[in-house]
């Protein structure tokens, strides 16, 4: 356990912040584009672009953050993208290290770069049994290959490969629809959409052009499959 990404660190991060504009991520907007909506939980909603993206799409959306700052602004961005959006999201401020999502609650469970002070285990595990029946897991991550500036602790529950996410999985329970490395160009001078932390981009790559990552699209099976 680390406490490298821990509260303080993420309020620290977001101090400052303006509300400006976000793009959601490419690989959400490819995995989930022919969704059918329904309810959503966005784990690590950072500022909020996935979460206001699935919400324009029609989705109901939980959206978790463990920085309260984080939140602030996606709050305003989401009152920018308008009423109807705004009306869809539930933000909630939680540190998905320890916080347990309902069981079988959400049509679909995305989880973008996330960095959690407890292993990347337990919460694929908590995450996993959010989805509901016939629903959608999106787990999407940093590359082993595509290092982040943090510590050896940390390294292996933020670098992971498809093939670490699909063990985690049940195959009698889940059916792997995409497991895939996948580099992502870099959209900004100020490296925002770098990459995402639990809470949302650290801004730690805006010298390099692509970014190496990892992409797994699960379906959960019905109970009587």
């Amino acid at each position: 356990m680390t406490e490298e990404f821990s509260k303080a660190y993420w309020e620290g991060h977001y101090h400052g912040h303006g509300a400006g504009h976000r793009t959601p991520n490419p690989h959400l907007v490819a995995e989930a584009a022919e969704l059918t909506p329904g309810t959503a939980l966005d784990a690590g909603c950072g500022e909020g672009a996935e979460a206001i993206w699935l919400a324009a799409q029609g989705w109901q959306v939980t959206a978790v953050d463990i920085a309260d700052g984080a939140l602030r602004n996606a709050r305003a961005h989401a009152q920018a993208a308008g009423d109807p959006v705004a009306a869809r999201i539930d933000w909630l401020q939680a540190d998905l290290s320890d916080w347990a999502p309902p069981v079988e609650r959400f049509d679909l469970v995305c989880s973008l770069y996330v960095h959690p002070t407890t292993s990347r285990e337990s919460l694929a595990d908590r995450l996993a049994a959010a989805v509901a029946p016939g629903g959608t897991l999106l787990i999407v991550g940093h590359h082993p290959s595509d290092p982040r500036p943090v510590s050896h602790a940390a390294a292996r529950d933020v670098h992971f490969t498809a093939a670490d996410v699909a063990a985690g999985l049940d195959p009698d329970r889940w059916e792997i629809l995409v497991a895939e490395d996948r580099h992502r160009p870099i959209t900004g001078d100020d490296g925002h959409h770098s990459h995402h932390g639990q809470d949302g981009h650290d801004g730690h790559d805006s010298h390099r052009h692509s970014l190496h990552d990892t992409v797994v699209r699960a379906r959960k099976l019905p109970h009587n499959a």
